[in-house]
């Protein structure tokens, strides 16, 4: 395994600096489902992209544990630039993890380094069969789909993403590739109007008879099949996704217990706090748990591993969730205006179920490695999902 050399990069000095100028625009971006493109342009200025790429390669050489707690203490400030950052940081994380065990897929790095791109993910709702359509044509690939939930992708450089293909010898497929957003036949819809996270411009990518060269393809695998891949993926994604929750749990604590105090001589306050205080120190908990075994990239890829990885990820949003409605409660009616700032944490903290796996299926996957199966249904699409026009 190669070995890492001393960052160049003071993560806990940054977030503060940049931090209050991301607060005070929140609200108007919140109410206005404005994207935050000029947050893009204070990371770049300070390095934060390319802040965890080793220093041998360009970048800042932090550790995965200090970009971790960057992003949840962003939270605090803006929660959904935190997410969109913990998106592009979790592919930043597993190119890293190729980097430090001679595996390819780690190039992208020095692109990084070096023009402080935007990586911008499709992975979570493509999962195991993925969407969209693959055809041959000399020299590659035309590829159609349509990837919803790209956070970042109205500043984004590249896409990483993947596409079904139905190859006449070895059957269903699912292809993985990078593709350059500025890339003929990309574009975004613009239909990112949600519930919560309203800023991160997670709008659906199109793919339009985009050409793909056959070199481009960095993995092949059976489609609706689990792969090693996901090993890896879930183990440097999740516990940094979830650093962005547990940030939004902790600021909506933040709030509610400056409420509480107005309402000290209430006798339920200080039930209120200690049930609030333990919430949050579940999520924190299961959130440092995840964090702590992706241990720096030293880790095993393994089954075992991504599921430790998804039951925490489940007792984490379940705690997160919870401790939000409970911040609502104990700050009283004032939680209810929206200029404190919680209601707008609530809706934000929703987002956390969408992330994989959701609950249920989480529950699934832990259940069959419990029974000695796979961890998914060996169920395989008798071809490649098309893309719904």
């Amino acid at each position: 395994m190669t070995s890492l050399k001393t960052a160049t990069i003071d993560l806990k000095a940054i977030v503060h600096k940049i931090g209050p100028g991301f607060a005070a625009k929140i609200t108007e971006r919140d109410e206005t489902d404005s994207f935050i493109d000029d947050n893009y342009d204070v990371l770049a200025e300070h390095r934060i992209l390319s802040a965890m790429i080793p220093t041998e390669l360009g970048g800042g050489g932090a550790n995965y544990t200090e970009m971790a707690s960057f992003v949840r203490t962003l939270a605090g400030y803006c929660s959904s630039t935190a997410l969109a950052l913990s998106m592009h940081q979790h592919l930043i994380a597993a190119a890293i993890f190729n980097y430090l065990n001679d595996r390819p897929g780690w190039k992208v790095l020095e692109k990084v380094a070096a023009t402080e791109a935007v990586l911008v993910s499709t992975g979570a709702n493509d999962w195991m069969a993925s969407n969209g359509e693959i055809t041959r044509t000399d020299g590659g690939y035309l590829v159609s789909a349509h990837k919803p939930f790209a956070s970042g992708s109205p500043r984004g450089a590249i896409m990483v993403t993947s596409a079904p293909y139905l190859d006449p010898v070895e059957g269903p497929q699912v292809f993985h590739f990078p593709v350059p957003i500025s890339a003929d036949g990309v574009s975004g819809m613009d239909d990112w109007r949600t519930m919560g996270m309203r800023a991160t411009g997670s709008q659906t990518m199109v793919l339009d008879q985009v050409f793909v060269p056959e070199e481009a393809i960095v993995l092949k695998r059976p489609q609706g099949e689990y792969h090693p891949l996901w090993n890896v993926v879930l183990t440097v994604a999740m516990p940094m996704i979830m650093s962005a929750y547990v940030g939004v749990a902790e600021a909506a604590v933040e709030i509610a217990t400056q409420a509480a105090q107005k309402r000290i001589d209430e006798p339920e306050t200080p039930y209120l706090l200690g049930e609030l205080t333990n919430r949050l120190t579940t999520a924190q908990l299961a959130v440092d748990s995840m964090v702590a075994i992706t241990n720096n990239w030293d880790f095993a890829p393994t089954v075992d591993g991504a599921n430790a990885i998804l039951i925490r990820k489940t007792l984490a949003a379940e705690a997160i969730l919870t401790t939000v409605q409970k911040a609502m409660e104990t700050a009283g009616g004032s939680g209810f205006f929206r200029k404190t700032g919680l209601e707008r944490l609530l809706r934000d903290a929703h987002g956390v179920r969408y992330h994989p796996l959701p609950e249920k299926r989480q529950h699934c996957f832990t259940g069959r490695i419990a029974l000695g199966l796979d961890p998914i249904s060996d169920t395989v699409p008798a071809e490649p999902q098309k893309q719904a026009a």
